[in-house]
């Protein structure tokens, strides 16, 4: 903790002393992944599609793995505006934006073409700049696949099979009630946390996408993939508003150009991690089950009905994306 602090502070004196006089801006970019995840991919096409669109005025500094802190941390980083961007989950930044939770509904989306009209549309947009207020302004939508559950001496064919077993979910209400309505128990941890966990135990499981089971190294562990796709909950690009606010209105098409430019090419990574992921699960033994998923949509209705009693305003945006 004492050396990330120290990295911290180096980057916030770096930062904060962005010279007028140089001939480029650097923004600084912090995630929690691995180079070799698909986001971090989307992130160089960024960069290079940002210098080349500026001709070398705007450039962007990644730092990949965690090196600035948690996503947590590095959200609270954009926020005092010590940093310039992050990518970050909608199922996080629910926790800032209430309409983000719309996203994480099980199986809300027809299919994938469904999500990307949605995302991509005047829906997407919208939800993109709702988080401007808590300085967390979104510039495009990264593709995070599908979510769907493992587990480590259970197979997961139908609902009834996730009855009695701790599942681990992100500390998201839309996450934990889904769970808990297919019969399981939602358990809330951090990934970090989560090998050890299901090394020893104290968990039976798991939901993520095909590339975090793999590049989490989770798949050793747990021998079951049920590729039911309860929910497409996408990623955000996110920019500080304080810096944001400092660019030019030249300078803000160029970020937002790149941007929309490396959510096309992050896409094409996403698919061909995915193809690659199942590929390495198969090879090490874990057994890929594709269940009726007409079953998990049938038991996972509540969440639905539930979340719309809580929160009836957000009834016509629901509506406006089964429209889509």
């Amino acid at each position: 903790m004492k050396y990330k602090a120290i990295i911290i502070l180096f980057i916030l004196i770096g930062f904060g002393s962005c010279k007028k006089d140089l001939k480029s801006k650097v923004l600084y970019l912090a995630h929690g992944l691995p180079q070799t995840h698909p986001a971090h991919k989307g992130f160089l096409a960024f960069q290079n599609a940002l210098e080349r669109k500026s001709a070398g005025k705007l450039k962007i500094k990644i730092f990949s793995d965690g090196q600035l802190g948690s996503e947590r941390e590095v959200l609270e980083l954009l926020q005092i505006g010590s940093i310039a961007m992050t990518k970050v989950s909608t199922a996080t930044l629910s926790n800032f934006v209430p309409e983000y939770q719309v996203l994480g509904i099980p199986y809300l989306f027809r299919d994938k073409e469904h999500l990307s009209k949605v995302l991509e549309g005047e829906i997407g947009k919208s939800l993109l700049e709702k988080g401007s207020k808590f300085w967390l302004r979104g510039l495009c939508f990264y593709d995070a696949g599908s979510r769907s559950f493992y587990t480590k001496t259970k197979a997961i064919r139908i609902p009834n099979d996730l009855k009695g077993l701790k599942i681990r979910v992100m500390n998201n209400q839309m996450s934990i009630k889904m769970v808990n309505a297919l019969g399981g128990s939602a358990t809330p941890m951090a990934l970090g946390e989560l090998y050890t966990a299901l090394q020893q135990g104290v968990v039976d499981g798991a939901e993520n996408n095909p590339p975090s089971f793999v590049s989490t190294q989770h798949y050793e562990v747990c021998k079951y993939y049920t590729i039911d796709e309860h929910s497409s909950v996408p990623d955000v690009l996110l920019v500080s508003t304080k810096y944001w606010e400092k660019l030019s209105d030249q300078e803000k098409r160029w970020l937002q150009e790149a941007a929309d430019e490396s959510s096309i090419d992050q896409k094409r990574f996403w698919q061909e991690s995915v193809t690659e992921s199942i590929k390495i699960a198969k090879a090490s033994g874990v057994e890929i089950i594709f269940p009726d998923k007409s079953l998990f949509k049938d038991k996972s209705k509540s969440v639905l009905e539930e979340f719309e009693k809580e929160y009836p305003r957000m009834s016509e945006l629901v509506n406006q994306i089964k429209a889509q």
